[in-house]
């Protein structure tokens, strides 16, 4: 006769082993319709495993995170026993829920075509339409394997092989089709329901190694009810038209080819954008007392051992050999060079908090399928600083950098700023004491400076815990973006020391601090967050002078000539065309500003200005014109005044 307890406190008692299923029925109708799973004392389980003692129980519906993840890894055996049925000797390997959706990996010789997916994704209705019951079995080990390699599956024969003894072998079974899976899943498969649609396909290495098997992977979507699947595509078509690859090729600023993978061919209007950028964060660095250095891009495999990054780092980092058999690394963290510029002389505790800057070079790599733009690359070049300071030093100091990074944020137009602490994950250098002492000298400052945050547990660095702010864009997606850790471990590693006021040799704390992070993947980011209709102090080009007839192209170079003198990035366009064509044109490659001149614009020495994305238009004189658009170029950091009030 267990006893139930519910998330309200209240007591069922029931006369035999239940299910979760029968205490949603129990409780109401439409719970039970909604209902997908079930956590019991904390273990998220099937609707139909039986429950036979006194336990905490909460039924989760489909609205739920949970449930919304149940929804899409159902989803992927959904698609995968439509692939089998379909195409029978295609074989299966593995399908995750992922975020937004699901995927399934399969082992195929032919292609997937856009067609193949409109004909799976109908026969996935009709499995839905069967409500096939879905039921858990526990298999032996050998008989597992036996039987998935009589059907043809080697894939799944591997991955139980590769189960731990001790850990029990579960399967599923819809249908026809039984899937390797730990569970749980749905009760069947019309609890699906077919707010679904799968979007693409994609290669990927088998165990995501490049040395095997290239595989076909299916991507589709899933949500609890249409509204959120219509919702999502829609998301998706915006998307779509902010990609930054496709705005990157229209408004000539970079791009990519297979001789360099994963890094960028910078344009002379995209190299202009990300000097922008640069100037930008070096004057905000100097106002806050950074000291801007520079470190060799290839160092000895020695430093970076001490370092820990060849231990925990190795597989990410591009590693060469000289003929003399010295083994180096091209770095993919700016952190132990400005150890070592730090160690340089005696450093006494007058002299910290100690800010070291640096738009570092830097290469990891990322499996080519991983590869996505300027958002996940190879070659990034990184805003990184690190800040040499004593224990006492560590609240103020993420305080000011917290202000300094909402700030930033804020002149670039993000003001929905999400920051998450991240504690120590299982993979990390340094004793368990020094990493409590860590957190809680980051988990202080974070509560002394007053901002509102959550935890990302076990998503640390591999040297210490830190801050992630992920900033939230113009059409509700969440880039994390920059970063603050606090490092007990590296300065130790690397000698690094200071003279403390008992005239002792100390170690200092090391705050790792990035803003933009990765300067790439920020433009990226801005890009698709402003669909490329940029600031005008960003612009890549800030103002075109179009001539309405070729009379006016001598005044034209002297308006454009005026604005280039006054720090304008601009051009002139004296083709003889149709003055709405060539203002279309410019405006595809988000020309912010359109200057039309003419022969009354001659006679009265003014220009007729257009702004991108409105059809109206403004004669000023042209000293009014230069002396109104210098302003907004100037008062692009006005939002940097009193910042912290805003968050």
């Amino acid at each position: 006769m267990p006893n139930i307890t519910l998330p309200d406190g209240s007591v069922r008692q029931y006369d035999a082993a239940t299910s979760g299923a029968e205490i949603a029925a129990s409780i109401g109708k439409s719970l039970a319709r909604d209902a997908v799973a079930v956590r019991v004392d904390g273990e998220l389980v099937d609707l139909t495993r039986a429950i036979d003692a006194d336990a905490v129980v909460e039924i989760v519906t489909r609205d739920s995170d949970d449930g919304l993840e149940l929804l899409r890894h159902d989803a992927a055996h959904v698609l995968a026993e439509a692939v089998k049925e379909l195409w029978p000797d295609t074989q299966v390997t593995i399908g995750p829920a992922i975020e937004n959706g699901f995927y399934y990996d399969f082992a195929r010789k032919t292609p997937f075509t856009d067609e193949d997916l409109d004909v799976i994704e109908a026969r996935m209705k009709e499995i839905v339409d069967r409500d096939e019951p879905i039921s858990r079995e526990i298999w032996d080990r050998g008989e597992a394997v036996d039987f998935f390699r009589s059907i043809g599956e080697a894939y799944k024969a591997e991955i139980i092989e590769g189960i731990p003894s001790d850990e029990a072998l579960t399967l599923y079974r819809q249908g026809e089709f039984v899937d390797l899976c730990r569970g749980p899943h749905l009760p069947s498969t019309g609890k699906l329901g077919k707010a679904f649609k799968l979007t693409r396909v994609s290669g990927a290495y088998w165990r995501g190694d490049s040395r095997n098997e290239m595989l076909q992977r299916v991507y589709g979507t899933a949500w609890s009810n249409e509204k959120q699947l219509r919702k999502y595509l829609q998301l998706l078509e915006e998307a779509e038209k902010r990609d930054h690859r496709r705005l990157g090729r229209v408004m000539d600023l970079f791009h990519f080819q297979e001789e360099a993978p994963g890094a960028v061919f910078w344009h002379a209007k995209g190299w202009a954008l990300f000097l922008t950028l640069v100037d930008y964060m070096r004057q905000r660095q100097n106002e806050a007392g950074y000291m801007e250095v520079n470190t060799p891009e290839l160092m000895d495999r020695t430093l970076w051992e001490k370092s820990g990054h060849w231990e925990t780092f190795g597989e990410n980092m591009f590693i060469t050999e000289t003929e003399d058999g010295r083994k180096y690394a091209i770095k993919p963290m700016n952190c132990p060079g400005h150890v070592q510029i730090f160690k340089q002389g005696i450093t006494s505790y007058r002299d910290l908090p100690c800010r070291i800057a640096e738009f570092g070079k830097v290469h990891r790599y990322e499996p080519s399928g991983a590869l996505h733009g300027m958002l996940r690359v190879r070659a990034f070049t990184q805003d990184d600083a690190h800040i040499f300071c004593t224990p006492e030093q560590i609240t103020a100091e993420t305080i000011a950098v917290c202000d300094l990074i909402l700030s930033i944020y804020s002149d670039f137009g993000f003001d929905d700023v999400r920051i998450k602490y991240a504690d120590r994950p299982d993979v990390r250098v340094g004793d368990d004491d020094v990493w409590d002492q860590s957190e809680a000298a980051l988990k202080e400052a974070l509560d002394a400076s007053g901002l509102d945050y959550t935890h990302n547990p076990g998503e640390g660095a591999f040297y210490g815990p830190k801050l992630e702010f992920v900033l939230r864009d113009a059409i509700g997606r969440d880039w994390q973006c920059g970063t603050l850790q606090v490092d007990l471990n590296l300065p130790g590693r690397l000698n690094a020391t200071y003279i403390g006021k008992d005239g002792n040799k100390h170690t200092p704390v090391l705050l790792h601090r990035a803003m933009f992070g990765s300067l790439e993947r920020f433009i990226a980011i801005l890009i698709e967050h402003h669909a490329g209709h940029l600031p005008l102090w960003l612009a890549p080009t800030q103002i075109s002078v179009l001539t309405i007839t070729s009379d006016a192209d001598d005044y034209a170079k002297i308006v454009a000539g005026e604005f280039r003198n006054a720090g304008f990035r601009t051009e002139t366009d004296l083709r003889n065309e149709k003055i709405s064509y060539k203002v279309r044109e410019h405006s595809v490659q988000k020309v912010p500003v359109l200057l039309a001149v003419g022969q009354r614009e001659i006679d009265d020495q003014t220009v007729a200005i257009r702004r991108l994305g409105s059809k109206k238009q403004r004669v000023l004189p042209l000293s009014e014109a230069l002396a109104e658009l210098s302003d907004e170029v100037r008062s692009r950091g006005q939002s940097r005044q009193d910042s912290r009030s805003q968050h």
